[in-house]
């Protein structure tokens, strides 16, 4: 395992302790411990993957993120957040940040979460998205369950195919309005949720227990792949 993970935390106990937990797993870290040189080491470095601190001296991690992204950088970043701050991780899901972990959190989770993103990096991007019995084949603009068809509407195949996309990543109801549905002033967020509601009832074995499309409280949703 050769892969690079960038940490940028100003609490150096926890930038040490990261550190020497993925070192141990096999990966090159690169640390960065104020905004500023973070954003420099991302810029240089390019990991393959980046667990950025919110609140950091010198360089916030929202406007880091909106400045990798901006640069046409586009590997996973996970966003390290306090409790309660829902509204902070929105903005940052919103400005371009994966997915995010509340603190204080186990180690063996991050670690979890980071090998997770990372077999979806590495993994081929086709036509075709295979989970459980399903097959969403995206040039056909099809879902199929056991070879059969799975009507879906084209909101729904867009919804769908947006989630598998980013398989595993947070997306904030923001997020899936603008890249499904666009500049349609007559949408809202509700909009988003019946439409999540009516693809559960399609692909989930219970709606109410949901498999694959997950909801992530007060934020959006999140596809979780096998």
């Amino acid at each position: 395992m050769n892969e690079t993970i960038l940490i940028v935390e100003d609490d150096p106990s926890l930038l040490r302790g990261l550190k020497d937990n993925f070192e141990f797993e096999g990966f090159r870290v690169v640390l960065a411990a104020d905004g500023q040189t973070g954003l420099r080491q991302a810029l240089r470095a390019k990991p393959d993957l980046m667990l950025l601190d919110i609140m950091l001296p010198g360089l916030n991690g929202y406007e880091i993120c909106r400045l990798l992204r901006k640069e046409g950088l586009d590997f996973p970043i996970i966003m390290l957040t306090a409790k309660g701050q829902e509204a902070d991780v929105v903005l940052g899901l919103n400005l371009g940040a994966d997915d995010y972990v509340t603190k204080p959190f186990g180690v063996k989770e991050l670690l979890a979460r980071v090998q997770a993103f990372l077999r979806r990096t590495r993994g081929p991007r086709g036509a075709r998205f295979e989970f459980g019995a399903f097959v969403l084949d995206r040039e056909a603009r099809t879902l199929t369950r056991g070879g059969k068809l799975v009507e879906l509407t084209p909101k729904e195949f867009a919804v769908l195919d947006l989630l598998t996309r980013r398989a595993g990543r947070a997306l904030t109801r923001d997020d899936i309005l603008r890249q499904v549905w666009g500049m349609d002033v007559f949408v809202t967020r509700r909009s988003v949720d019946r439409c999540i509601t009516t693809l559960r009832g399609k692909v989930e074995e219970d709606a109410g227990r949901p498999r694959w499309i997950l909801t992530i409280r007060e934020i959006g949703y999140r596809f979780e792949a096998e």
